[in-house]
């Protein structure tokens, strides 16, 4: 008999069956907790997690391509195409997609041609804009490049030849100012559209009616779902926001006139504004020296921009928006027309002109055109011979006050409000503008030549223009504008926009009538100060020459400024009206180093009223005046203002 030590426990079946069915159910609820949780995870992907995976699954097959639309044409106010968009390529990298941005541009550069201005707004964009969005390498993709890149495109993935329209302007330079041009699209450009679906673009308006008109002309950007590959190759499209087109837009600007204005100038510098005095609508806007528009579209070469820059003429620098100087004698209608509106004249009140004006107390005095002076002259006479003291005198009366409440109302002294972006506001002088500016006192002898469009004076061609308008058609402001019309595509017909609200400014009685006879004298009067503009003229013409001086006398010896260096040189300018009796077209020209008004920028504006008004007298004989006052043969030139 064994020990009890060694004996073997006996076996409890009972013991061993209860133990296992204790393991197996621990086991079974393991299992079933696992399984469980499995199904929990299935059920959170399947249904509670669903669409967000979905997305994340559809992200790796699909992909948005933004879609921009068509920008709108631009056309004249005959129908004339003056902003285009044709087809082209692109090369796009998405840098995400790319292993080594920087090697793969060094290997693109083997296959197309890279500027140092393509590298450089690569490089800047790439800063700017976040790494999953395309970024445009090269534009405008010759169709050799675009061959050499197909051949080779397995090699660069996240690279891609994308089609789309670039801008053209047709007419060059002519309208380069009015216009504008769009550029790539930059830092700054992304941050004041906003929205980040804008980045898409590769073109926005820079400068002009593209600029003004930004929001419009773009449209409305879609996109496209397109599937792809693996290897990111597109293998169609399955749905589509479609983008909406942008409408076309029709401005007032005749290009015919344009191209006359431009021509009229010769190689003179300068600027001309042509009005419809019954709409405010601007006919043409010319500002010379130009530059051609489609330079800018694509980025300009640092050469091409240098040669602008350096240009001393500045072709760049719109004179008509941004630019401006002294009126000269062009502000006399203007001056006459407040002392008959103030009370301060009559137009039968007759001012002694001996050749001198003198302020009390003082020993310097202020000159008139003729040494020996004009003689006993009314308002009309003052207008057409520019009788310096009639209005030395009658800003004297009035006081600088009055004499700026009035300026103001005819439009100086602040913007016109013309649909471009930057206008200059000029420059009213007054006591408080001088203090402000200089830190000085106002003297009397300020205000005489301030009555004579001297002095402190700054006033914009386009400023000018629309206050001739106001003459033309009776005393109403109608501001300037360019946008005419706008269509909602090709076969559709043009919807006209709304004209800016006009005001009153002067009322259209004696007071006006006085000074439009003394304008029209200034043609036809025996004295008129561009007699030579009227002959052969088959219309009516008024208008007031101007010289706005930078250089007037040595002591007391007169300078001729046809003697004087170019750039020394006075400023010509002219406004008038025509037809005289019926006006559609008011005219402000302004040449730069052009000597006097009545010789130089008087001629030009004949030209471009011929241009206006000759093919419209040739269809419609009637509108011929029945009774035109013989200009009077023009004489040995005048020193006039």
């Amino acid at each position: 008999m064994l020990p009890a030590s060694r004996r073997k426990p006996m076996k409890n079946p009972a013991a061993e069956a209860d133990q296992f069915q204790r393991r197996a159910a621990v086991g079974f609820l393991g299992i079933a907790a696992v399984m469980f949780g499995l199904c929990l995870g299935y059920f959170r992907l399947q249904v509670w997690q669903h669409e967000e995976y979905k997305t994340r699954s559809e992200a790796n097959r699909i992909k948005l391509r933004p879609v921009v639309p068509a920008r709108g044409l631009i056309y004249d106010r005959n129908g004339r195409l003056l902003a285009d968009n044709i087809p082209a390529y692109r090369l796009e990298i998405v840098p995400d997609q790319v292993d080594d941005v920087d090697a793969t541009v060094q290997l693109l550069a083997r296959r197309v041609s890279l500027s140092k201005e393509d590298l450089e707004q690569f490089r800047l964009a790439r800063r700017a804009t976040r790494g999953f969005r395309p970024l445009t390498l090269k534009l405008r993709l010759s169709e050799e490049e675009r061959a050499r890149l197909a051949v080779d495109r397995h090699l660069f993935p996240g690279v891609d030849v994308v089609p789309y329209l670039t801008r053209r302007y047709p007419l060059e330079s002519a309208l380069a100012h009015v216009i504008g041009y769009v550029g790539r699209v930059d830092a700054q450009d992304l941050e004041r559209l906003g929205d980040s679906k804008y980045s898409a673009l590769t073109h926005v308006g820079k400068s002009g009616i593209e600029r003004y008109y930004e929001d419009s002309l773009r449209g409305e950007i879609g996109y496209e779902q397109v599937e792809q590959n693996v290897e990111g190759r597109s293998l169609g499209v399955v749905g589509r926001v479609p983008a909406k087109p942008a409408p076309d837009l029709q401005l007032s600007i005749d290009a015919d006139l344009q191209r006359a204005a431009e021509s009229a100038f010769g190689d003179m510098d300068g600027s001309a504004v042509a009005v419809d005095p019954r709409t405010g609508e601007v006919l043409a806007m010319v500002s010379l020296p130009s530059f051609d528009a489609n330079l800018f579209v694509n980025g300009i070469s640092h050469k091409d921009y240098r040669t602008l820059t350096e240009n001393p003429s500045r072709p760049l620098f719109d004179r008509n928006l941004h630019g401006g100087g002294p009126p000269g004698s062009t502000v006399k209608p203007f001056v006459g027309l407040a002392g008959l509106e103030s009370g301060m004249r009559t137009p039968e009140d007759k001012i002694l002109s001996t050749g001198e004006f003198h302020l009390p107390g003082v020993a310097r005095g202020f000159r008139d055109s003729h040494a020996g002076g004009h003689g006993w002259v009314d308002l009309r006479e003052s207008i057409a011979q520019s009788v310096n003291t009639y209005y030395y005198k009658l800003a004297i009366d009035m006081g600088i006050g009055k004499f700026d409440e009035y300026m103001s109302r005819y439009g100086f002294g602040k913007p016109t409000g013309i649909d471009l972006r930057g206008e200059s506001s000029g420059v009213l002088p007054s006591p408080e503008w001088k203090l402000k500016r200089f830190k000085q006192p106002w003297y009397p002898g300020e205000t005489v030549n301030s009555g004579i469009g001297q002095g402190y004076w700054v006033v914009t061609p386009l400023q000018l223009a629309e206050a001739t308008a106001s003459i033309a058609n009776g005393g109403l402001r109608r501001p300037l504008h360019l946008a005419k019309a706008r269509r909602h595509g090709f076969n559709e017909a043009w919807t006209p926009l709304p004209m800016p609200a006009s005001q009153r400014i002067a009322a259209n009685g004696p007071n006006m009538k006085a000074v439009q006879e003394g304008m029209v004298g200034t043609i036809y009067g025996s004295h008129g100060t561009a007699r030579a503009i009227g002959v052969g003229a088959p219309y009516l013409i008024a208008g007031k020459t101007g010289t706005a001086q930078r250089v007037s006398r040595k002591g007391n010896v007169s300078v001729n400024p046809h003697q004087l260096p170019l750039h020394l040189r006075h400023r010509a300018l002219f406004i008038g009206y025509a037809p005289a009796d019926n006006p559609t077209i008011a005219v402000a020209v302004v040449v730069e180093h052009g000597g006097f008004g009545s010789s130089t920028a008087a001629p030009i504006a004949r030209k471009i009223m011929d241009a206006w008004l000759l093919p419209k007298i040739a269809t419609s004989p009637a509108l011929i005046p029945q009774s035109a006052p013989a200009p009077a043969a023009p004489t040995a030139p005048e020193t006039v203002r």
